[in-house]
């Protein structure tokens, strides 16, 4: 497998939204969802025509009535009774302890020193610390402030206490929720899964009910956060009356990797500690304290296909030391999966004058004109705030740059990613957690998640804000320093 040293100067700087490639299920399903507008449509607009008929011919009223009802029945209740509301009561995510927070000096210094790195692994991961978008203030669990890094069972265990704890109580604080109320738990760590589990470990911390249905998603990389919450929300439409709690982390002192293969060395540069709590209800009392309403879950995943399979993986290298491989492919593989995720949400959420003018540009470019471009749907009609990956600093630009977004629209994932590093699921709940704090969020908005991890999958989860957000400046991770982070131009290398 190719190494990955020119990963962000090379391979990330080509678009991954463009293409020449096209798979049939996504446009089926674009056609059809445009079809189904168009029908929509015509039935509105025949329904007037024959009110119109009956107004000129002076018919019966009862005439009216009629038409109106099956109108009404149709297009309005049906799709009200079909659509069980899920809530997102609110959301906390952890501020990890001063004690934890690694410069780039302190971090190469301790890896010089860690005999199992060469001269040219330390100086990679200089150059790639450099160019990553991160700041000095991210944050590594004590577990690898140690030299050598301490990765044994006890340690990662106390990682964990150290990561869902505070946000567990921070989260039940805020809802003022008993946790003998939770009736589902949901925990999603990708590289660490003890026995007894991690949400065994919170059911018992918190001594929860012993009818609690608890979940442990584990190996599903950076989208497991957005898997949670599907998850979540499938198991709210059969339990009525419920609350869901998800924990969204990743244990970083399991991920460490002691060795010299390039590809593998890049996690150790750009993953940091977070996590996130966050709670779910389909419960109705209340529901003015809420924060937003589930719209739409989008869900794709393309490990049917060789290349995108073994695109992240984790593996032993040729000493036996175990780490993720991140290839070369992961670029093209993120935009195809990317691409497609694109052709299905759309159908989902955009206007249709936008979804036509999408398939008629791909008819023409698949059938008339093979050098013609794809239009890109503009996805701010719909969208005002758009929460992305954290992978890196290029690729975020180039996601933005894809879907057409400008600088205001991208500054919450690069700021995310500068101050905190990339922590895998629960990043998507910072950047959630800083566009709050900007004041930025208001009712009636609509927010898109995106999460990309390895497999690959893409999840999407689209939420609309269902009261003013307020006050939310002076909580959470940006509490002490919101104000020192925006946005800068490109040139600025931010």
């Amino acid at each position: 497998m190719e190494t990955l040293s020119k990963l962000n100067h090379d391979s990330i700087a080509k678009p991954i939204i463009t293409t020449t490639t096209f798979h049939s299920g996504p446009l089926s399903k674009l056609l059809t969802s445009t079809l189904s507008e168009l029908f929509r449509f015509s039935v509105g607009l025949l329904v007037i025509s024959i009110q119109v008929f009956f107004v000129l011919h002076k018919w019966n009223p009862i005439f009216h009535l009629l038409s109106l009802t099956c109108f009404f029945l149709v297009f309005v209740i049906k799709p009200l009774l079909s659509k069980p509301k899920v809530y997102l009561v609110d959301f906390s995510c952890l501020q990890p302890p001063n004690f934890c927070r690694v410069p780039f000096s302190s971090f190469l210094e301790h890896s010089s020193i860690i005999e199992s790195f060469d001269t040219e692994s330390i100086n990679f991961m200089a150059k790639i610390l450099h160019s990553s978008g991160l700041s000095e203030e991210t944050y590594l669990p004590p577990a690898l402030h140690y030299i050598p890094p301490i990765t044994n069972l006890r340690e990662s265990i106390n990682e964990a206490h150290l990561v869902l704890f505070p946000i567990m109580e921070d989260l039940l604080s805020k809802t003022k929720l008993s946790p003998q109320k939770i009736d589902i738990l949901i925990i999603n760590c990708s590289g660490f899964c003890p026995s007894p589990s991690l949400s065994s470990i919170i059911i018992n911390k918190y001594s929860m009910r012993d009818d609690i249905k608890s979940f442990n998603l584990s190996g599903m990389g950076c989208s497991a956060g957005i898997l949670a919450v599907d998850l979540a929300q499938n198991l709210l439409k059969v339990h009525k009356n419920s609350y869901a709690v998800i924990l969204s982390t990743e244990i970083l002192s399991t991920g460490w990797y002691p060795g010299n293969e390039k590809p593998k060395l890049l996690l150790n540069c750009l993953f940091r500690m977070g996590s996130a709590a966050i709670l779910l209800t389909n419960k109705e009392d209340g529901k003015e304290n809420f924060k937003y309403k589930l719209l739409h879950v989008l869900r794709l995943q393309s490990a049917f296909d060789d290349k995108a399979y073994y695109s992240a993986i984790r593996e032993e290298d040729g000493n036996g030391i175990t780490g993720v491989t991140i290839s070369r492919d992961l670029m093209p593989v993120a935009g195809e999966i990317l691409r497609s995720n694109i052709t299905l949400l759309g159908s989902s959420i955009l206007p249709f004058l936008e979804k036509f003018r999408y398939g008629v540009s791909i008819f023409r470019k698949r059938f008339l004109h093979k050098s013609a471009e794809v239009y890109v749907p503009d996805f701010r009609k719909v969208i005002q705030h758009f929460v992305m990956p954290t992978s890196g600093r290029s690729l975020i630009r180039e996601i933005g740059k894809g879907l057409k977004l400008g600088d205001r629209e991208i500054e919450a994932a690069l700021m995310t990613l500068r101050r905190f590093g990339n922590q895998s699921s629960s990043s998507l709940w910072y950047e959630l957690a800083y566009t709050e704090g900007k004041g930025r969020v208001k009712k009636g908005d609509k927010v898109w998640q995106l999460g990309m991890g390895s497999g690959p999958k893409c999840g999407n989860v689209v939420w609309e804000c269902v009261r003013p957000i307020i006050d939310e400046s002076s909580k959470g991770p940006w509490a002490d320093c919101i104000q020192q982070y925006r946005v800068l131009p490109v040139h600025q290398g931010n």
